[in-house]
């Protein structure tokens, strides 16, 4: 049996709120049930359980993203706080050994951190992905992690991206090209 872990990407105020700084809107918010519910099985479970969370320190102005986006997720702000029930479960769990909450400065999760020496180090083979942006930060983690060798299964019903063209490519591009497993319908 492969030992799984769920990456959890991203899923902060200002990536989903209504006035979050670059949200994703309605699609994400839409996923917060869902996300929170699939979050909680994989604590239940014992599973590795990490919440990857894009940060940036205000004013840099050699970031690369601040040609690209507007400023969010910035350190010490609220805004980078996970969004609605998310953030609850994690402040009920955030001591539990196997609940990770980590800094990431790039898209992937694994872009500068120290995310695979903790995979490897539990023998985890397969990741779950879920969260925002499908189609950048759940994609670069997902590019990385299959260059990485690792095994992923994307849950459809728990990622979402202000780019519905750019989400349904991502999908496909998940499956037919990382080799994937995309999770179309309930996993629980």
């Amino acid at each position: 049996m492969e030992r799984r872990a769920l990456i959890n990407i991203d899923y902060t105020k200002d990536f989903v709120a209504t006035n979050g700084a670059l949200t994703c809107g309605e699609p994400a918010q839409l996923l917060e049930s869902r996300i929170t519910q699939i979050t909680n099985f994989f604590i239940d479970n014992g599973d590795f359980t990490v919440f990857a969370v894009d940060v940036h320190e205000e004013g840099d102005s050699l970031h690369p993203e601040t040609k690209l986006f507007p400023p969010h997720n910035i350190r010490n702000t609220e805004g980078r706080d996970l969004y609605g029930s998310l953030n609850e479960l994690y402040k009920s769990n955030e001591q539990v050994a196997q609940v990770y909450f980590m800094d990431k400065t790039r898209y992937s999760a694994f872009a500068g951190t120290d995310l695979e020496i903790k995979l490897r180090e539990r023998g985890i083979t397969e990741v779950h992905l879920v969260g925002v942006c499908t189609d950048i930060c759940v994609l670069h983690t997902a590019v990385d992690a299959y260059n990485k060798g690792f095994n992923i299964v994307v849950h459809q019903d728990a990622v979402a991206s202000f780019n519905q063209a750019g989400h349904e490519w991502a999908l496909g591009h998940f499956e037919h090209t990382l080799g994937a497993k995309v999770i179309r319908g309930s996993f629980l």
